[in-house]
This record gives C-alpha cells, structure tokens and sequence, in this order.
C-alpha cells in the first residue's frame, strides 16, 4: 500500500496539476485578455457563465450537508451568501447581473437562461452531480480551482478597463470582490483537504476531483467558442 504525500507535497501535487489545467490558458480567455473580444462574445460569456454562478451556492450546500462538524459548516456557510446575498439586491449573483445589464442583456434573459448554450448546462450540471457523489474532502478539493483564480480575474479586470471601454467600470465589481474572497476561500478549502486526506488512496481522489472541476470550466468554454468562434 501506497504512502500518503507529506502535508507539502500534497499541496504541490494538488497546486501542480490544478494550475497546469486551469482555464486561464484557453483561448478564449486569452482572447479576452488581449482585447479580441466583441460585445457578443461577452454576451455569450456573461450569459452562459451565469447559469454556472446558479450552481456555485447549490454545491456549497451538498458540501454543508456532507459534513457533521458544526465548526466546518458555520465557517463554510458564508459561502452561501457570498453568491446568494441576503436580498436579490447583493451578493455575488446580483454583482452577476449588474455585469449583465453593462454588457447589453436583460436581468430576466439572464434568470430564464435564455441564451444558454446545452453544453454549458451539462458541465454545470456535472459539477453538481461530482459534488453529490463525492466524500466532503473531494468535494471540497474540487473547489481549489481557486488556488488560481485572483491571478485570472486580476488580469481580466485590467483586461476589460483597457480594451472594453463600453462596459462600465462599476460592473466589475463582482471580479474585484472575489480576489480578496477566492484566496482566502481557497486556503480555508486546502486546509480541509490536507487535513482530511490522510491515505494515498483519498489524496489521488482529491487531485483527480480537481482535475475533474478544471475540465468542465475548460469544457464551459469550448462551448462558448464553439457556438461564437473567435
């Protein structure tokens, strides 16, 4: 039998694989970034990336019901608000839908989903099946993609201030709140999966959890270019 990575070198696997696959090297994403985006593109990014905002709170759920440690679910629970707000008036939904309405869509195209692409709703949909299946520590690791994500949204806020100008700068509020949240709800999450993985066995189901969360926001995309080429 295999013997578990020490605490370091189980955050470096973890950092390792999760970072080489991170969505920040897709070509959209690096079209974005380079300002070759058009007011469509964004539209079709704004819309469909909504519908994976929708999921982000539902899985935080399944993780606070998998969970018997009142401890872990009073400190994870803010998590549900951050997204949900405490009205539909804030929140990060409601940040969500501000960046909508800056972008050129209706609050109510985005809450019907209207403009939707199937591939999008499976992958979203399959992030909140994984995290139904999984134990707490894989469904928690599969939300260390956030080890990766103030490094993304700080370059895609200096991204839309330069090359969108018609997107007013108020709007990207949502990505200038998660860069401060994303760090520190990531290493609230390593912490439990360190401390949870305790068998090899359970660290490569971690890792692969991860792994697993990197190629549906990989596969989100492909979608997006798909139906919208760049």
């Amino acid at each position: 039998m295999s013997e578990p990575l020490s605490k370091e070198a189980f955050v470096a696997r973890l950092r390792e694989e999760g970072g080489r696959r991170y969505h920040d090297a897709h070509p959209f994403h690096r079209a974005m970034h380079a300002g070759g985006l058009s007011r469509v593109h964004l539209q079709a990014w704004v819309a469909n990336r909504y519908y994976y905002q929708t999921r982000i709170p539902i899985k935080d759920a399944l993780i606070l019901a998998k969970s018997e440690n009142p401890a872990f679910r009073r400190a994870w629970i803010h998590r549900l608000t951050d997204h949900d707000g405490k009205t539909d008036e804030d929140g990060g939904l409601a940040l969500w839908r501000r960046l909508g309405r800056a972008v050129g869509l209706r609050d109510a195209d985005l809450a019907s989903h209207r403009y939707l692409l199937r591939g999008v709703r499976f992958a979203c949909d399959a992030y909140v099946s994984l995290i139904e299946r999984a134990s707490l520590a894989e469904a928690v690791a599969s939300s260390l993609t956030e080890l990766f994500a103030p490094d993304l949204l700080t370059q895609r806020i200096q991204a839309w201030q330069r090359h969108y100008p018609f997107v007013d700068g108020a709007a990207l509020a949502y990505f200038k709140s998660r860069v401060p949240r994303a760090a520190s709800d990531a290493a609230e999450a390593l912490e439990l999966v360190v401390g949870e993985a305790r068998s090899a066995e359970m660290q490569e189901r971690c890792v692969a959890a991860l792994v697993r969360k990197t190629e549906i926001l990989w596969h989100l995309l492909d979608c997006i270019v798909a139906a919208h080429p760049l």
